[in-house]
């Protein structure tokens, strides 16, 4: 299953450059390093899954030493990884760029794990369901959708946000982040399981 991890890095070596460039543009721009962790993991680990998705690369995926059950294993697992890179690279970036005092925030920082940990468990079943023709249909759909929201219904959409941002990060009891923390590993796990059971019943 390493080898699995270590092939989807490989596979973006090259793009992995034009990410670290476009994270110090955006940090000099002071752009929020939530907002940029939660963006390039989410963009790195469906990167990753859209090679697998292309010609044959399943077939060839399931003809090597491995099973349905570790390919899916193998992307849960690199998601975690490729998240705790990036949010390395961001606040590093931003400790040398910024020279803020605090290199790691905790609070920031699981936020940003937990908001691509609950991005991964609904984007990874469903791309393991439908196809990408599909997929792209439904993000069409999550795009108007979206658009709708901000401009008829909520039109104060980010400042809401913004504002659930701030009160979570100004939490100091340790009871809600458990709450939040084993939600979001149950949400993880739930959706860990249902990709294995779609993987391993789709023909190739």
């Amino acid at each position: 299953m390493v080898n699995l991890i270590l092939k989807d890095i490989i596979i973006q070596k090259n793009t992995i450059i034009i990410y670290i460039a476009t994270i110090i543009l955006y940090l000099l721009a002071d752009v929020s390093p939530i907002f940029l962790g939660v963006l390039y993991s989410v963009v790195f680990i469906m990167t990753a899954f859209s090679t697998d998705d292309k010609g044959n690369a399943n077939i060839l995926l399931n003809s090597l030493p491995y099973t349905r059950k570790e390919v899916v294993s193998s992307k849960y697992t690199g998601a975690l990884i490729f998240t705790f890179v990036i949010i390395f690279i961001i606040y590093l970036g931003d400790f040398l760029l910024n020279g803020k005092g605090e290199v790691f925030l905790w609070r920031e920082i699981l936020l940003i794990i937990g908001l691509v940990m609950v991005t991964t468990s609904f984007i990874l079943p469903i791309s393991y369901k439908f196809k990408s023709k599909h997929l792209v249909m439904i993000l069409g759909a999550l795009v108007g959708l979206y658009l709708v929201t901000i401009t008829i219904l909520l039109p104060n959409l980010h400042d809401i946000l913004r504002e659930v941002v701030r009160n979570f990060l100004a939490l100091q009891e340790t009871q809600m982040y458990f709450v939040a923390i084993l939600t979001t590993v149950i949400l993880y796990i739930g959706s860990w399981l249902l990709s294995i059971r779609i993987y391993e019943r789709k023909a190739f």
